[in-house]
């Protein structure tokens, strides 16, 4: 069976997250969603002060080679054990959960096209590209509401790491993809061409 993977690749805070969670729920049960935060190292030989200060906007921090493993199973229509993350303890945790090969597999996460080999795994490659003052607004809210992280820590992780991290790996990796859109999965239009696109792909 054919499979199809798409790619949404973006800044923090940009909207790629709604925009593959808005395709996961169009496609229904014939699609899965891959974060590729899923797929941070376990550093659980550290402890969470010496955790709380890596940088997690670098793409070393991701265990990338496993995520490249397991969608070459998946489009082989094997299941894997995918890893489950806490943000909140930064930690890998010892649970996995069972995906069954899907017909698309939507990847989402910051560095997704950093890494040649991920990246030619992709048939569709989609970055979403927002105002840099919209995507720090986002962020600030979702750690401090989901994370519970305070608003220094949040301030200052994105000032060290995040910022300069976006302008080394994350923008420069536009010019790989095959669609650039603003807003992700707040702009309807393109959210719909999408699905129709996939669903077109679904029905030959």
């Amino acid at each position: 069976m054919n499979r199809v993977i798409i790619g949404i690749a973006g800044g923090t805070g940009s909207g790629k997250t709604t925009l593959a969670k808005g395709i996961k729920n169009a496609m229904g049960d014939s699609a899965i969603l891959l974060a590729h935060d899923f797929y941070y190292r376990k550093y659980d030989n550290l402890s969470f002060e010496e955790r709380s200060q890596l940088n997690y906007d670098h793409p070393n921090t991701l265990e990338t080679e496993l995520l490249i493993k397991h969608l070459r199973l998946l489009k082989n229509g094997e299941t894997i054990e995918r890893p489950v993350y806490s943000f909140v303890t930064h930690l890998r945790l010892d649970e996995t959960i069972k995906v069954v090969p899907p017909k698309v597999i939507i990847l989402e996460g910051i560095l997704l096209f950093e890494n040649k080999e991920l990246r030619d795994m992709m048939d569709i490659k989609v970055f979403v590209d927002t105002d840099s003052d919209i995507r720090l607004a986002r962020r600030i809210e979702r750690d401090v509401k989901e994370r519970g992280r305070n608003l220094d820590s949040v301030l200052s992780q994105y000032r060290n790491t995040v910022k300069p991290m976006h302008d080394q790996f994350i923008e420069p990796s536009k010019k790989y993809a095959d669609l650039i859109i603003p807003e992700g999965g707040y702009n309807k239009v393109v959210l719909q061409i999408l699905i129709d696109r996939l669903k077109t792909f679904l029905n030959d």
